[in-house]
């Protein structure tokens, strides 16, 4: 990256530290909460999530899916593989490092092994949305490098409501003709807490602005080489379309002493993938819940809660002529239990145990045989201890978390194409890999400490290391994937991967003026990548990508400034991230993500709220050896206007959302090529809707 693309990052570090910052700290709760759902950015200890997005600024970004609504967050971009596939990708990381959850437990979604695979989890009725790192992540996941992203939607209700409260939700788009409904009811019945959410979502191939090309039509790119592909179009995207609906049912049962509850949900998902070939996914997904909590459970404890899931996942994938060709499961079943202890010797936390089944299938429609991976069974258990001190100016965080995972391939398992019909250019032979069972001991752990040096103002450091497994593909794959026009060949001898990661944090919560400024390098040993070796397939023509190892490097600087924010009146917002990853070797890293800089204005006063947020992104030209041509630059200018009136014992709020009003060319440097060269992100459009909430 050049110097002068570092200069408004550098200024504006320089602004946080000149206001003096400091960790977040809440002074309206002084007990030591250790919770996943936290109910302010910072929470009230660095245990509790690093960011929170909820309330009217949740409804300000919510977008299709899970990557398009975190993509401006601090530190935070998306996989952008079209509107239904983006999943959020965290300081440089994603896929596998970056783990979803949906209520504390994982969404359990085939989201973390591929790209055009779309998080299992509807975010359309969701409470908020948080981001968690450091020793709180250390809870719920080992191998979480980049952090933990928790969905929220209380479908189990852990207190029992007054009386019914729900929200109804409409909105129509412009660019995409989409049309959505969403609605959450919550009521109670004696004892008996009930929840009903459900959304309706349906949109067509969205306009873009300008060429379906980078840099134009007729623009010739040969992502695999000498086999150039011309798409030269313009008006609306094809398989650009993404439709969605979903039904949660909860019933809790609240007591004295605590709670037990159930839930039920349906989630049913079509999306195309805008790539150069097309194509489309068929998602579906059942997941069934139970919760319980006893409080006050034994003498100096807290809090019992245990948590179980099953997911049962399907997705079917076809070409664009609409011709089936591969069937991918996964049906997982997850439980958790902590006990939560009372403040001892200054410290307070919990410890419990993790344990995981699931098993992974991928069909070959045509051959009935394995696509891409064998079928697979992972089995993860693990235990975790997460403790949190206050000893005068000082707030400490540790953790250590224990993991054993095993891989084990159906060992009959048959590849499709693997009998000899597969050949490759040069001459060049790779075998399937050996179907071989693996066994990781993972061990993860975090310190940190925060130093309150006068109130309100202070500083931090935490360091935490990160161990992770290789998962199927990465060990066991062999076979052409279509979405990222790839032919992949995993490594059986995969060693597991270890994050260390450092970062010093100066912040400033209290006052008019507050911000905070991140600086943090993460390096790994045994770093999996994907390695383009030069070799074609000779029966697709895709470029072969086998999975190798090599020690890498990410360093990065997050900053943000905010005036009167979160208040009535006008509130400003200054931010702006960079990180840059390389292999120690030599060489970046692929897929990492532009510089940024913004600003955010929020003007609210009694029913009306209005925003307009400025995103400027640098080109990208810090490539790996592989990827192709920079990615340009872009400026993103979104706004919003909202007016809340009540009528009867109903708050009806309309609302106008408008985004990107400057009509730009805009391609994620996080966005693989056979995606991003061919489809830029929505042009300008309008969305307008109406919300009742009673």
């Amino acid at each position: 990256m050049k110097r002068f693309k570092l200069k408004q990052l550098v200024v504006l570090t320089g602004l946080g530290i000149n206001v003096g910052l400091v960790f977040s700290q809440s002074q309206s709760d002084p007990s030591l909460q250790i919770t996943v759902t936290g109910t302010q950015e910072g929470g009230q200890s660095i245990m509790t999530p690093s960011k929170v997005l909820s309330g009217s600024e949740l409804q300000d970004k919510l977008g299709s899916s899970l990557g398009s609504t975190l993509a401006n967050e601090l530190g935070v971009s998306a996989s952008g593989f079209g509107p239904g596939a983006s999943r959020p990708v965290i300081r440089g990381l994603e896929g596998a490092r970056v783990q979803i959850l949906e209520n504390g437990l994982s969404v359990n979604d085939v989201s973390s092994i591929s790209a055009d695979h779309a998080v299992a989890s509807p975010i359309q009725n969701s409470r908020q949305i948080e981001i968690l790192r450091g020793a709180s992540a250390l809870m719920y996941g080992s191998g979480s490098s980049g952090g933990l992203i928790n969905v929220v939607n209380d479908r189990i209700a852990t207190t029992l409501p007054q009386e019914m409260t729900g929200v109804v939700d409409a909105n129509y788009e412009y660019a995409n003709q989409g049309k959505t409904a969403a609605m959450v009811v919550d009521s109670s019945a004696g004892p008996i807490a009930l929840h009903v959410d459900t959304a309706i979502s349906n949109s067509n191939d969205y306009r873009i602005p300008g060429y379906a090309e980078q840099g134009g039509p007729n623009a010739n790119w040969a992502i695999t080489p000498g086999y150039p592909v011309n798409v030269p179009y313009s008006g609306k995207l094809p398989f650009s379309f993404n439709d969605q609906n979903n039904l949660g049912v909860g019933a809790s049962y609240i007591g004295d002493s605590g709670y037990t509850g159930v839930s039920i949900e349906r989630l049913n998902h079509n999306y195309g993938i805008p790539s150069a070939n097309g194509g489309f996914i068929q998602q579906s997904q059942n997941r069934y819940d139970l919760q319980h909590q006893t409080r006050d459970p034994l003498d100096g404890f807290s809090a019992f809660n245990f948590s179980l899931s099953n997911s049962n996942y399907i997705h079917n994938e076809f070409n664009s002529d609409g011709t089936p060709a591969t069937v991918w499961k996964n049906n997982a079943t997850e439980l958790r239990a902590v006990l939560s202890h009372l403040q001892w010797m200054g410290w307070k936390g919990n410890f419990g145990l993790q344990s995981l089944t699931a098993q992974l299938t991928a069909t070959d429609v045509p051959t009935g045989q394995s696509a891409i991976v064998p079928q697979t069974t992972t089995n993860s258990n693990a235990l975790f201890w997460v403790e949190e001190g206050q000893f005068g100016p000082f707030k400490n965080s540790v953790g250590v978390r224990y993991n054993y995972l095993t891989q084990a391939p159906n060992q009959s398992s048959a590849y499709a194409g693997s009998g000899g019909d597969t050949t490759f250019s040069g001459d060049t032979t790779y075998n399937t890999p050996s179907l071989i069972n693996r066994q990781f001991n993972l061990l993860s752990y975090s310190a940190g400490s925060l130093w309150t040096f006068t109130p309100g103002y202070g500083t931090g450091l935490s360091y935490t290391v990160s161990q992770r497994a290789p998962n199927a593909p990465e060990l066991y794959a062999y076979g052409p994937h279509d979405a990222t026009a790839t032919f992949i060949i995993g490594d059986p001898n995969l060693q597991k991967e270890i994050s260390h990661n450092l970062e010093y944090t100066i912040q400033k919560t209290t006052g008019a003026i507050q911000g905070k400024v991140n600086v943090y390098a993460n390096k790994f040993t045994n770093y999996i990548y994907g390695y383009y070796t030069g070799v074609l397939d000779t029966t697709d023509a895709f470029p072969v990508v086998t999975s190798q190892q090599a020690n890498a490097t990410i360093k990065g600087l997050e900053a943000e400034v905010t005036h009167n924010w979160r208040q009535s009146g006008i509130g400003t917002r200054l931010f702006g991230d960079v990180s840059q990853g390389t292999f120690d070797s030599g060489g970046n890293l692929p897929l990492q993500p532009a510089p940024r800089v913004g600003a955010e204005v929020v003007y609210e006063k009694n029913q009306w709220r209005t925003n307009a947020t400025f995103i400027h992104a640098y080109t990208q030209n810090r490539l790996a050896s592989f990827e192709i041509e920079p990615t340009p630059s872009y400026n993103l200018l979104n706004a919003g206007v909202s007016y809340t009136e009540k009528v009867g014992k109903i708050n009806w709020t309309t609302y106008l959302r408008l985004t990107n009003l400057l009509n730009q060319e805009i391609r994620y440097a996080t966005t693989p090529e056979t995606v991003r060269l061919y489809a830029p992100q929505m042009a300008r459009s309008a969305m307008i809707g109406l919300k009742g909430a009673f």
